[in-house]
């Protein structure tokens, strides 16, 4: 698989709402997991919120969407992420590490409790990305 780039968006609570709304729009096929199938909540209202969601229509688009688990932050007109993922762990650790200069990590690129790497940045710019590498 090819890496891809795609929008991720972050909700309080609608993000298979906002998901389910897309795919009527777009077509396609929607996965989604939530926080309580990895047991990853920050408190019992967590268990049915998206942890992740991927719509993935037969045009090639690709959005991604999660909730805001309790504890943490929601804030509007900043809860949108680029996505970098797929299994070019090279190119896509470079990525990482050049999108990091000058930025700020916030989540160490290192394997997850799905089985992939993943980590997360600040560019310099305030832009927020998001790396998945897949694990297979």
């Amino acid at each position: 698989m090819a890496s891809r780039l795609n929008p991720y968006i972050q909700f309080d609570g609608s993000a298979r709402e906002a998901l389910e709304f897309y795919q009527g729009v777009f077509g396609g096929e929607l996965t989604t997991n939530t926080f309580g199938e990895f047991g990853a909540g920050h408190g019992p209202d967590d268990d049915d919120k998206l942890m992740h969601g991927m719509l993935e229509s037969p045009n090639g688009f690709t959005v991604m969407a999660a909730d805001t688990p309790q504890g943490m932050p929601y804030n509007p007109g900043e809860n949108i992420s680029v996505s970098l993922s797929g299994d070019d762990a090279d190119d896509l650790r470079g990525y990482y590490s050049k999108l990091s200069d000058g930025g700020k990590v916030t989540v160490q690129l290192e394997k997850q409790m799905w089985g992939d790497e993943f980590g997360a940045v600040v560019d310099r710019f305030g832009i927020n990305w998001m790396f998945n590498i897949s694990g297979s």
